[in-house]
């Protein structure tokens, strides 16, 4: 039987629960006591509901409560990985995760730092994976803070959120050959320096005729904490794995329509200009904007555009170097 426990839900205007979500959001409470919203509902109301934000769950209880009940789920999720650790961790934790890392404290909670907070939800494709291995491990590889924390799910972070089991690099798993029935990888490869070895860790680690849900990022701005290095296309995506292992299928789902690659981009223009120039943009027509680009430059919402923006954004980037005097 899959075990499994709701931490988040997505709240509604008539369940919203003002404490619930600003625990779930820690930079919207941020925000709030930044006086930047006038409470948590607001800004659900104007902007998270929009965004899928979500707040904890009844059933969850109190965070002491819920940190009780997944740490009690952890331990005989790790009794079940021993065997296939490759090497002893470091020591324990806060909430009983392995630490890997020699310079990730484990008394590190995120849950402090808003702008680390990193969470991407499964669709049903993946959860249908992860019930049919009920008897298994599956390995989530960059899980971030999980919304839902499933007993045969090995959650492994760089940091530690209340739902890591693991602290450990995707370039060094400390797994065996042959360990996990599949692994999950999400918007985590254009997070690393080296995806290549990343990729040929990930399927060492997962056993013959075991799977791998993997998903990156083609067009989609810079994002992510602490750094963004790679952004993938299809093919490049499929160069990764071929090596090793057998593709089966690649798909652009809903989630991963272009639609949510230009909002993304024009929201974050948009959000960066000074307001007199984002006025000017959000008046703008689609016909406008596939116009001659040169022909832009020099228009306010092009030429407001500030330097960070610009690189978040960019069509492209240039780097010139040299190389040392020996």
């Amino acid at each position: 039987m899959l075990e499994a426990i709701e931490l988040q839900e997505v709240p509604t205007a008539e369940s919203f629960d003002e404490p619930s979500y600003l625990a779930a959001n820690p930079d919207v409470a941020v925000a709030v006591l930044q006086r930047k919203f006038r409470s948590g509902k607001a800004h659900f109301l104007k902007f998270g509901r929009n965004e899928g934000r979500r707040q904890l769950t009844a059933i969850a209880g109190t965070p002491n409560e819920m940190h009780e009940r997944i740490s009690a789920l952890r331990l005989r999720k790790l009794e079940k990985l021993s065997p296939l650790l490759s090497r002893r961790p470091l020591r324990g934790g806060k909430f009983g995760a392995l630490n890997f890392m020699p310079n990730r404290p484990l008394d590190q909670d995120l849950l402090d730092e808003p702008e680390g907070v990193s969470e991407n939800g499964y669709d049903a494709d993946t959860v249908e994976l992860i019930g049919g291995c009920a008897d298994g491990l599956v390995l989530d590889v960059g899980a971030g803070r999980r919304p839902i924390y499933y007993g045969n799910v090995v959650n492994l972070e760089l940091s530690q959120y209340v739902t890591t089991d693991v602290v450990g690099d995707a370039a060094d798993l400390p797994f065996r050959d042959n360990s996990f029935d599949g692994v999950i990888s999400i918007a985590v490869l254009e997070h690393v320096k080296n995806p290549f070895i990343c990729a040929a860790e990930i399927s060492r680690v997962i056993k013959p005729g075991g799977w791998l849900k993997c998903c990156v990022p083609f067009l989609q701005p810079l994002h992510g904490y602490p750094h963004h290095y790679f952004n993938m296309t299809h093919e490049g995506l499929r160069t990764l794995f071929e090596p090793h292992l057998e593709i089966v299928r690649q798909d652009v789902t809903a989630p991963l329509h272009p639609v949510w690659s230009i909002s993304w981009q024009l929201r974050d223009w948009a959000r960066a200009l000074p307001e007199k120039s984002r006025k000017q943009f959000l008046r703008m027509r689609v016909e406008d904007l596939i116009g001659y680009p040169a022909a832009m430059l020099d228009e306010p919402f092009a030429r407001d555009l500030p330097e960070k923006a610009r690189f978040g954004l960019a069509a492209a980037t240039l780097l010139l170097a040299r190389k040392p005097d020996r």
